[in-house]
């Protein structure tokens, strides 16, 4: 295939991978860099709501995707006397009939994708090789990639930068773009479905609400797993997705905030917990293009996770490049700069929206004392049908 159809892609990411397979089907020839040396778990569980199922599926994925629970509701849970303020059900009519609402282990989403990745003969995934650099070229750009101490120029005709909240791109585009702590951590663990009481192991999304943190559970790798994520303030803000923590130090959190007995036994129930800080990058900026550079998923836009749309803003992210890449009248760096624009132009706004939601969505969780109790009795009074309702601009997209 000729060098002019080539794309580069930094990392192999949910992001990444997604987007190489985007980017094949347009009939161009991918190179994904990685500088890990190999694909491994950076995370646990995450939701996939049907605007990322959609595409996902689109792209022939759910037979790779057995072991994706589909959860029946999700329920809103109060910290304080342990009860269900409200159930909103995933059925087909409030999930999107096409798409379904799916909890999954991080890993065996990104498993899928790579196997995906390795059925298709125009993309090429090379683990252990790093993005260095990046100038223009007159048939577009040259990207400096390097694997250990070894230095190799690809000639591209895009690079995409989806190398996570931490990028190298992004460092080479915008310099003084740096991401953001938000004075929140995060902790995740699981445990096996059979170290709980059956009626704690249903297939649902329990969101607790307490004061000044929340606790998330669900269901993964095929229900035989419930994925556990707490997010509690604190001033520990290293960079990273998966230091070791401290169990006694989240259990002594959420008994000294009295807890019900319930959440607090989940969290008991966790044998080896991880955190990490919870950082953003402004997503409103002119910073997620330039030239044939662009960005993607945490790159350009990593939000709090209280909306549970990271992953599925980054698989959006994919499907809107790809078209806008596709549409391009020919193959000269204009046109491809062009595209990149119109990418970075039509997704920003809903990026900035469901950023913002997130950030209340948080806030709303972490009420305390009356405005607490305001919360628990709005909820109730609008019901499930228009509290679920609430989330159809999100759910419905469709690209």
């Amino acid at each position: 295939m000729a060098a002019s159809r080539t794309i580069v892609v930094a990392g192999a990411g949910i992001g990444g991978l997604t987007t190489s397979l985007v980017l094949a089907r347009q009939g161009f020839r991918v190179i994904v860099l990685e500088k890990a040396e190999r694909l491994e778990e950076a995370g646990a569980g995450l939701q996939l709501s049907p605007n990322a199922s959609r595409v996902l599926i689109d792209l022939g994925l759910r037979p790779r995707l057995s072991r994706a629970v589909t959860p029946d509701a999700i329920c809103l849970m109060s910290a304080r006397d342990g009860v269900e303020i409200a159930r909103l059900p995933l059925d087909g009519a409030a999930a999107g009939a096409d798409a379904p609402y799916w909890v999954i282990h991080r890993a065996e989403l990104q498993a899928a994708l790579r196997d995906e990745v390795g059925t298709c003969s125009n993309i090429e995934l090379r683990l252990g090789c790093q993005f260095e650099d990046v100038s223009p070229h007159a048939k577009g750009l040259s990207v400096v990639q390097r694997s250990g101490s070894a230095r190799q120029e690809e000639l591209a005709v895009a690079l995409i930068g989806a190398d996570g909240i931490w990028s190298t791109v992004r460092e080479h585009l915008v310099p003084d773009l740096q991401p953001r702590f938000s004075g929140l951590i995060a902790w995740r663990g699981t445990l096996d479905t059979t170290q709980l009481p059956r009626e704690y192991t249903s297939r649902r999304v329990q969101l607790w609400m307490g004061p000044h943190a929340h606790l998330v559970a669900y269901p993964i790798s095929g229900a035989r797993q419930i994925n556990v994520v707490a997010v509690v303030p604190g001033q520990w803000n290293r960079p990273g997705w998966s230091e070791p923590g401290d169990g006694n130090e989240i259990k002594t959190a959420f008994v000294n905030a009295r807890w019900h007995a319930i959440p607090r036994m989940l969290v008991g129930a966790v044998d080896g917990w991880r955190k990490w800080a919870l950082f953003t990058v402004p997503g409103g900026g002119s910073s997620w293009s330039e030239g044939s550079v662009a960005l993607l998923g945490d790159a350009a836009h990593a939000m709090l996770p209280f909306a549970a749309q990271g992953a599925a803003m980054a698989i959006e992210d994919a499907a809107v490049l790809g078209k806008c890449v596709a549409e391009c009248q020919n193959e000269s760096p204009a046109a491809f700069a062009a595209a990149l624009q119109r990418y970075a132009r039509l997704r920003r706004p809903r990026v900035v929206r469901v950023q913002r939601s997130a950030r209340q969505a948080g806030r709303i969780y972490h009420l305390a004392g009356p405005f607490a109790l305001a919360r628990d009795l709005v909820i109730k009074a609008m019901g499930p049908k228009r509290m679920l309702s609430r989330q159809d601009w999100i759910y419905g997209w469709r690209p």
